[in-house]
This record gives structure tokens, C-alpha cells and sequence, in this order.
């Protein structure tokens, strides 16, 4: 079952690259169609051998310094940089993206959160010890949950993946990460680099496979302490019910449909550029990207018209010339799942002003597509689109501008632009999501949180916040005055030597008063 050839191994457990005992499956770019690898993909028995190991490899690694573990990140954030153009070509061939993002967003951003991690290691905060009750000293401890099962998405893997493993080893937890089957090949990378690091055998397993299995299985595992997976809305709705079979912990990151509110005195130029970037990186499919354009009507024509003809300039085609500014989409199904949803808008009467027409020729090629003039009860208004689609709609004021921004059921991200201060901190008040910026959208920091409301889940990725996913607080009270005795312990047995006596304590020998006396008394 073990094999040598990493290039078609689908798993790596205990420090060694495994071929699952399932279905034979190909790994194809989407640009092209044509097959980068192929592998057998894990079964849920690779599932329990690879949580089996993580359990085996806890002690040592929970048990580690933090500035071991902190050790270790910063190794391995140096053999990520040396590989960075590895990890570029390889995310590129499986996801269809362009190279250009990957090598100035997905991998960079990777290393940076990955040496971000490596600080965090040795920072964990907690309340000051103290005598709080007098008699005692009462400390915190922060210790590693244990094994963290872990369920990436195909839109950025290597993201996702270090999103989801940094924090949980910067807090002494193992993993098992379950990358989407359609593109594992980083998330196997980063696991090879992690023990050339030196990060113990075990400590991180890759388990490739279906969601259906081996995604339950690993949702579902009664020797997993915590689950976290990023995706849609409803697939993550069927990890936490796989979860709550056994009451692990879940950490959440979905679905969104995050509104771009312009108001009526914002930066018109500005918007159009931010919205065509916002809604268009990695070809729409990130859970942040402007989907729902909100538009005060002075603004409205003129913002439709700069729109399409930025997104006119857009460049499509091979995902490896850095000149190319959008790549192809994740795959031919998912290709038509977005032209379906399109084809519907336009049936339904709504003004496709540019885009919406799948190209001739290979590859999940779609174009960047606005739709106008879109009511609050369409489809492609309402439900996650995931590719390059930006709808318009109008505004009559701020009221009816937040109440649209805030009308779904999502809550991960959202924005809102203008020059007015007080219009920006209202938004930043009202609106219902994760994240909101300000005159910008998208852009994220190490240091800051990701993570949303509502159907978009919950708990953080990223920044030291997402540390509090892994860890659990312990408080660990010693007594100071080592006295036999306590002074709480005549609450369960009287001291029989004690005279004193509180006063509403009755004496064996004591005359109970009439209820004529005791409403006497109390006159």
C-alpha cells in the first residue's frame, strides 16, 4: 500500500507518502483538460490508520516548547520560500488560476501566514494569576485541543490548508487535513516540506479522497477533537450534524454573497476598479468576492457602464503567461453550474450587460459577466454563484443601502465606499458580516481575522483569534494556606467545636416561636 512516487501518492501518514485503497482518480487541469496525475484516492480506512497516527504523535508534539514549535513554522516558512515557484506551478495546474495570482497572492500569502504562525506560538495570552478568592492562586493554562480533522476547499488549496494546519500546530494539536480531491497536490507538498522542518512523523496527514467518505469519516471520527472545514454552506451543514455525532467541536468557514455598497458621494472611479477586481479574483470563486453591487441611482449608470468596460480590458486565457489577468474555473462542472445560473438570469428578463456566454474551445473557460438591474428575489441575486458574475441594484438611501447590504442569509464579508466618516462607521456598525472594509474590498492580513455570520459559519482563521480554535482554557486553582480545614467546608459538615453560630442557627434546646409571636416580632 505505501509507495515512493509522491507525484501519484494521494496520502501522507506518519511521515511517508501512501497510495489510498480506493478509486483510481485523475488530478486534470482545468485550463486544458488533460490529466497532471493520477492517484488512489484514501478510503475512510486510511481515514482511522491516519487519526490513529495523529493520536500517537499528540503527546510529543503537544508536550513541545513553543519555541520548538515556533522552530519548526519558521523552517518550515524558509523551505516554502525556496519552493515558492514549485508551489506556484502546482497550484496553477490544478486549479486553473493565473499565475500571476499565484505567485503574488496564494504563495506569498501562504509564507507570510505560515512565519505569522511561527511568532504565534509563542504568545499565548491569558488572565494574570492571581489570589482571586484570597486563600487561593488561580492560573490559566492554554492547552492543544488534541487531533484537529481538517476539510479543505479546490479554490485556493494551499491557502485553505495553511489557514487550517498553522494554528492548530502553533498550539501543540496534530492534524488530519483532507484537501478537495481535484486539487490536493500543495496540500501533499506542504506536508513533505513540514518534515523536511523537522515537524515530528505524524504530527500532519494528508488523507485524499471523496467527501462523501472520507470527508465524513473524518467529520465524523470519534477519535477527532475538532473539525474545522471551509466550503459551501451546505456541505457544511453536513459536517456539523457528522460532528455533533460524537459532540466535537466544529470551527466553520462558508459560503457568502457579500454586498459592494456605493454611496451616493463615493469615489466613482475607484469603486468601478475595486469592483471588477473584487468580483473577479480567482475567477469569482472566493466566498469574499463582490457578488451584489449596491449602487445610490445618481451613481448607477455611470457605475454599470465603467464596470463593463474595465471588465472589457480583462484578459483570458492561459493560466501560465503572466500576462493573462483570469484563468480558467475550477472545472467544466462548475463552469456550468455558473452559466446555468447566467442562462436563467437572462430568461428571467434581467439586463446582462457584458459576458455571459461560455467561449468555444477547451478548458472551464467563463468571462467575466454584470448583470443590471437585478431585484432582491433573483436567483443570482440570492444564491452563491461562486464564479466572475457581478450583479447591480439601486438604493433609495442609507436605510434601504444597509437593509440591502444586510438582506441574506450570509454574513462573511461585505463593503461599503464613500468619503463621508460617519456614513463609513455606520457601515462598519450595520452591516451584518465578518469583515467589512472601507473603500476597498478584499484585501487580508495575517495579523487580522477571517471568518463570518449567519450561514457563513463561525469561529476565525487567521491572526491569533484562530488560536482560540485549538486550544482549550484550563484554570487550575491551588490552595495557599494548607490548612487541613477550609473555612467553606462547614457549609457541607458543621464544626461541632465551633460555638460560634449564625443567627438564624437553632439550638437543639430552642423554643420554636408561635407564628403569633414571630408576626408580633415582626409588627
Amino acid at each position: 500500500m505505501t509507495t515512493t512516487d509522491t507525484t501519484t501518492a494521494a496520502s501522507w501518514v506518519g511521515g511517508v507518502p501512501r497510495a489510498g485503497s480506493g478509486n483510481t482518480h485523475s488530478v486534470i487541469d482545468p485550463a486544458t483538460g488533460t490529466t497532471v496525475t493520477t492517484m488512489t484516492l484514501a478510503t475512510p480506512a486510511d481515514v482511522d490508520l491516519a487519526v490513529a497516527t495523529a493520536r500517537a504523535a499528540l503527546r510529543e508534539w503537544a508536550s513541545a516548547t513553543p519555541a520548538d514549535r515556533s522552530a519548526v513554522l519558521h523552517r518550515l516558512a524558509a523551505l516554502m520560500d525556496r519552493d515558492a515557484e514549485l508551489f506556484a506551478v502546482e497550484e496553477v495546474s490544478q486549479t486553473g488560476k493565473p499565475i500571476r495570482l499565484a505567485r503574488e497572492f496564494d504563495v506569498p500569502g501562504s509564507i507570510d501566514n505560515t512565519s505569522f504562525f511561527a511568532g504565534a506560538a509563542r504568545n499565548l495570552e491569558g488572565k494574570a494569576s492571581a489570589e482571586y478568592s484570597g486563600d487561593h492562586t488561580s492560573s490559566i493554562r492554554r492547552e492543544p485541543i488534541g487531533v484537529v480533522g481538517s476539510i479543505t476547499p479546490w479554490n485556493y488549496p494551499l491557502q485553505m490548508a495553511v489557514w487550517k494546519v498553522m494554528p492548530a500546530l502553533a498550539a501543540g494539536c496534530t492534524v488530519v487535513i483532507k484537501p478537495a480531491e481535484i486539487t490536493p497536490l500543495t496540500t501533499l507538498r506542504l506536508a513533505r516540506l513540514a518534515v523536511e522542518a523537522g515537524l515530528p512523523l505524524g504530527v500532519l496527514n494528508v488523507v485524499t479522497g471523496a467527501g462523501s467518505d472520507v470527508g465524513a469519516a473524518l467529520a465524523g471520527h470519534p477519535d477527532v477533537d475538532i473539525v474545522t472545514f471551509t466550503g459551501s454552506t451546505a456541505v457544511g451543514r453536513a459536517v456539523m450534524a457528522a460532528a455533533a455525532t460524537n459532540g466535537t467541536r466544529v470551527q466553520l468557514e462558508l459560503g457568502g454573497k457579500a454586498p459592494f455598497v456605493v454611496f451616493d458621494d463615493a469615489d466613482l472611479d475607484a469603486a468601478v476598479e475595486g469592483a471588477v477586481a473584487a468580483s473577479l479574483i480567482n475567477g469569482g470563486q472566493d466566498c469574499t468576492a463582490a457578488t451584489r453591487a449596491i449602487v445610490a441611482r445618481n451613481l448607477y449608470e455611470q457605475f454599470v457602464s465603467g464596470v463593463a468596460d474595465v471588465m472589457a480590458t480583462v484578459s483570458m486565457g492561459d493560466p501560465m503567461d503572466p500576462d493573462t489577468d483570469m484563468g480558467s474555473l475550477s472545472s467544466t462542472r462548475h463552469r456550468d453550474k455558473v452559466a446555468g445560473m447566467v442562462e436563467r438570469a437572462r430568461a428571467a428578463g434581467l439586463r446582462v450587460v457584458t459576458g455571459g456566454v461560455v467561449p468555444t474551445g477547451p478548458g472551464a473557460y467563463y468571462p467575466p459577466t454584470l448583470i443590471a438591474d437585478v431585484g432582491e428575489d433573483a436567483e443570482i441575486y440570492r444564491d452563491e454563484v461562486f464564479g466572475p458574475v457581478l450583479t447591480v441594484s439601486t438604493f433609495d438611501d442609507d436605510d434601504d443601502a444597509i437593509r440591502r447590504a444586510n438582506d441574506t442569509p450570509y454574513g462573511l464579508a461585505a463593503s461599503a465606499w464613500t468619503r463621508d466618516v460617519y456614513r463609513a462607521q455606520r457601515a462598519g456598525r450595520e452591516i451584518h458580516a465578518g469583515c467589512v472594509w472601507i473603500n476597498d474590498h478584499i484585501p487580508i492580513i495575517s495579523e487580522m481575522p477571517h471568518g463570518g455570520v449567519g450561514a457563513s459559519g463561525f469561529g476565525k482563521d487567521m491572526s491569533t483569534y484562530s488560536l482560540d480554535e485549538y486550544l482549550t482554557i484550563k484554570h487550575v486553582m491551588s490552595d495557599i494556606t494548607a490548612e487541613a480545614r477550609k473555612p467553606w467546608h462547614r457549609i457541607i459538615v458543621a464544626d461541632k467545636n465551633d460555638t460560634t453560630r449564625s443567627p438564624n442557627t437553632q439550638t437543639p434546646n430552642a423554643q420554636t416561636p408561635t407564628t403569633t409571636e414571630q408576626g408580633a416580632d415582626n409588627a
